[in-house]
């Protein structure tokens, strides 16, 4: 039996979803806080489990008969790495044979701010716990609300320099842990997982124009400029701090490998930025 924990997440969601496409409903359980959410995965014949990161008893029970479990990383830095723990203890407690984790690119040495991705692995592998580290890179689809924006003011704003980005959309690595997840012979592996090609800020513009009609330009920022242009914007200060400081480690790197291994995964090659944005900003 495969438990996806997050399953009522965007990633949750398209996981169970592969999942389906590889094995019957009755070897999948869907685990989410809030499992009312959920109810038309029980008509197509899914278990449905309350499992709150919080409340770790939710996790022991959601993982009863479990042979694989699922860890889709909490969105909340600092309490995040508390709550990882819960699950891999839960997942240990009650006999699972294997744990995946949605970790992050290069988590071991990334200059990229997301220290609880590596504190995790660790935390697993220390476990005793079969795993497989599902290191993911950036989601395409964090640069929609970016290229909706560009194609009406002209600009993408940053500070990564010339650093690459090597984005793939959720669904293509929704499609490699559901392919880890029913396959065999991934235990203690680590995947780093990336679109097929990485694309700067500037050629992101260069795209955003392509597909608006609109011209559209690259302005590279220092960091505090750029933290300082997104509170400007109105995001919270915490959230423009952290988006600056990615850029920083995007300028030095961080996401920028292409290694190919999601596309071996999934059996084709990832989608291309442009498939993602494109229903965004044509037309604006």
């Amino acid at each position: 039996m495969i438990v996806v924990t997050g399953a009522s997440g965007e990633l949750g969601r398209m996981v169970i979803d592969e999942l389906l496409l590889r094995v019957p409903a009755g070897q999948v359980v869907a685990a989410a806080r809030s499992p009312e959410k959920l109810n038309d995965l029980v008509d197509r014949g899914i278990d449905v489990r309350p499992a709150d990161y919080d409340r770790p008893m939710t996790l022991r029970d959601a993982f009863d008969g479990a042979d694989r479990v699922l860890l889709i990383s909490g969105p909340v830095p600092g309490a995040r790495l508390r709550q990882h723990r819960a699950v891999v203890d839960a997942a240990r407690a009650t006999g699972a044979s294997f744990i995946a984790y949605t970790s992050v690119a290069h988590a071991d040495d990334t200059p990229i701010p997301v220290p609880d991705h590596e504190r995790t692995e660790r935390y697993i592998a220390e476990s005793g716990l079969p795993y497989g580290f599902l290191r993911n890179n950036w989601y395409s689809e964090v640069y929609i609300p970016v290229a909706r924006r560009a194609a009406m003011t002209g600009e993408v704003l940053g500070a990564s320099g010339a650093g690459r980005i090597a984005s793939a959309p959720r669904a293509d690595y929704a499609a490699a842990a559901a392919s880890v997840l029913a396959g065999d012979g991934h235990d203690n592996s680590v995947y780093e997982l990336a679109g097929d090609s990485a694309f700067t800020k500037a050629e992101l513009a260069d795209l955003v124009s392509d597909l608006s009609g609109e011209p559209v330009t690259y302005r590279n920022l220092t960091t505090a400029d750029y933290r300082d242009a997104l509170v400007a914007q109105d995001v919270p200060e915490p959230d423009a701090e952290f988006t600056a400081r990615v850029d920083e480690g995007i300028a030095a790197g961080g996401l920028a490998d292409t290694p190919g291994t999601l596309a071996r995964l999934i059996g084709h090659p990832t989608t291309p930025l442009a498939v993602t944005l494109a229903p965004a900003v044509r037309g604006i």
